[in-house]
């Protein structure tokens, strides 16, 4: 089962994909164009912990010029770099390269606390789909990125769908791609990342709590391009959807 997060007459609510368009709470059809699109996460009350993973594919790694890593190199966003599918993301002014990471991201669904790697699923609510952009002028450090390069508001699209964890049997396995304005630049397979999911999950919550509706980004692999004013970019996962965002 997938579901959105959406604005429809003003109003913010569930919504279900049923024969190609959007079912809301009320059960009225409406096309995926004639909403406004959140990213697909349930608020929360208290604060969302986003954690974010930097060369997590070794491809990637090798593709920046640096080795891979021997333990998780780990980020944390704040919520307003989110934005939904279908949404512009600004390219700053004067900028020479903003690239795209399509990121397979996981979503708490349970508090876990010293968790180890093979009750790991257990705790995982679902997954999305992230564009975690970056702009390499503003970058300091390739192992410490400043919060220009991972922090700017709407530069994260997260979506458009919420799949539930029991609907992805295997998250190790699911291909990504991605398109800028029709071209595959990116492809990829979850199998290569050097962290997989339950590592992350055990490794994370052996020093910190994770909450229900906090995210994890698992890194990207290599192909990423400078990406324009006007570039349309689709990042897409296997069985999870294609989150379309807009360069402005």
């Amino acid at each position: 089962m997938k579901t959105a997060r959406i604005i429809h007459n003003g109003v913010a609510q569930r919504a279900m994909e049923r024969d190609g368009q959007l079912a809301l709470d009320d059960g009225t059809l409406v096309a995926f164009d004639a909403v406004t699109w959140l990213p697909p996460l349930e608020p929360t009350p208290l604060p969302r912990t986003i954690l974010a993973l930097g060369l997590n594919y070794a491809d990637h790694a090798k593709e920046l010029e640096f080795k891979a890593p021997d333990e998780p190199l780990v980020f944390l966003k704040g919520e307003t770099a989110l934005t939904g599918h279908r949404q512009v993301t600004r390219r700053p002014a004067g900028v020479d390269f903003m690239h795209y990471e399509c990121e397979l991201t996981i979503i708490i669904g349970r508090t876990a606390r010293k968790v180890k790697r093979d009750d790991a699923y257990d705790f995982i609510g679902g997954y999305t789909v992230a564009n975690d952009y970056a702009i390499r002028d503003y970058l300091e450090n390739w192992y410490r990125p400043n919060l220009r390069v991972k922090n700017r508001d709407a530069t994260t699209p997260i979506g458009p769908w919420f799949v539930a964890a029991k609907d992805v049997p295997n998250p190790m396995a699911l291909a990504l791609s991605t398109t800028v304005n029709g071209k595959v630049t990116q492809s990829g397979n979850t199998k290569d990342m050097i962290f997989d999911v339950p590592f992350l999950i055990e490794y994370f919550c052996a020093f910190m709590t994770l909450q229900p509706g906090d995210i994890i980004l698992t890194g990207t692999p290599d192909g990423v391009v400078d990406c324009k004013a006007g570039d349309v970019i689709v990042t897409e996962i296997e069985g999870i959807g294609a989150l379309m965002n807009t360069i402005g």
